[in-house]
């Protein structure tokens, strides 16, 4: 095992293992149950789960879940303000450094497919600052007319992001505009030797651990989770912007939707979320797809000693 791992620092292009998959399909344990494997640590690639105090609702892993395994990129931004994929790809880089200096196996995981493919593509995100006039201009089109404009300008990134999202359209074409360059033109020569390995589930399995997540997670206080944010200073709008579990509980506190108007649309919503998912993943056909631990083993096993 330790020479595996010995062979994987002594390759020119270092070496990065990421878990990928759809939402409730299973990553985290899995990607802890891989890291205990192989002397790895875990670096989430989930565009909530950075933010402190979104907890229950982003489904970040607990501290007993982690079963001492250090995370990275847990909790490092304030929820009041922007965190953008550039800021991600270069915390996620310096995460992936010291991880390598010393001599553990970086494990990027989540379902965040833009995040992954900022890193294992190594794409060159520019750092738009945002600009009040074009902002402006686009928030008085409606969400659909810029869910349209965004399809037009970059179909692939489109097919990944929440379309009822108003925050992450407009954000999304303020870098397309301003820099004048889509995702795919704006690659670079990969840092990283990546293994994508793939979490796969049956529809109905699918739908099932969405539900079973879901009720589990009110169970646990999510609707208190979004009331502190609330008390903390946060807006509904900017909780509703997150989308998914804060965006319908926000709507379910202003009185919106009742209670089971709420879990029943956010339930709907999710599973709409994870198909997005898979049809952002399966458009690689460089991901591993699996459907338990010992797959993932021994395809780890294999891409560690080549």
């Amino acid at each position: 095992m330790f020479l595996q791992i010995e062979n994987c620092f002594k390759n020119m292009k270092q070496k990065v293992i990421v878990i990928a998959g759809p939402t409730a399909s299973g990553k985290s344990a899995l990607a802890v149950k891989l890291a205990r494997k192989f002397h790895g640590e875990i670096i989430s690639a989930d565009s909530r789960q950075v933010y402190k105090g979104m907890d229950i609702g982003a489904g970040k892993i607990t501290k007993k879940e982690m079963a001492r395994i250090p995370h990275h990129l847990l909790d490092v931004a304030n929820p009041k303000k922007q965190f953008a994929a550039a800021q991600y790809k270069r915390l996620a880089e310096k995460a992936i450094k010291k991880i390598i200096t010393d001599k553990k196996i970086p494990i990027i995981c989540g379902g965040a497919g833009f995040y992954i493919q900022a890193i294992t593509e190594n794409i060159s995100i520019p750092e738009v600052k945002p600009d009040a006039k074009l902002r402006a201009i686009l928030e008085k089109k409606s969400t659909k007319e810029l869910f349209n404009q965004l399809k037009k300008f970059d179909p692939r990134r489109a097919k990944n992001i929440d379309k009822n999202n108003r925050r992450r359209l407009i954000r999304a074409l303020e870098i397309i505009i301003k820099s004048g360059k889509k995702v795919p033109e704006l690659k670079s020569a990969p840092k990283y030797e990546a293994l994508i390995i793939g979490v796969k589930r049956g529809s109905r399995e699918l739908k099932e651990s969405i539900k079973t997540r879901l009720l589990k997670r009110f169970k646990m206080g999510m609707v208190k989770e979004v009331i502190n944010l609330k008390k903390s200073g946060l807006s509904w709008k900017r909780l509703e912007d997150f989308g998914l579990e804060y965006r319908y509980i926000a709507y379910y506190l202003q009185n919106k939707l009742s209670y089971d108007e709420m879990i029943k649309k956010l339930q709907k919503e999710i599973e709409n979320y994870a198909k997005r998912q898979m049809t952002w993943f399966t458009r690689d056909k460089k991901i591993r797809w699996v459907a338990d631990f010992k797959q993932a083993k021994k395809i780890i096993k294999e891409f560690l000693s080549d």
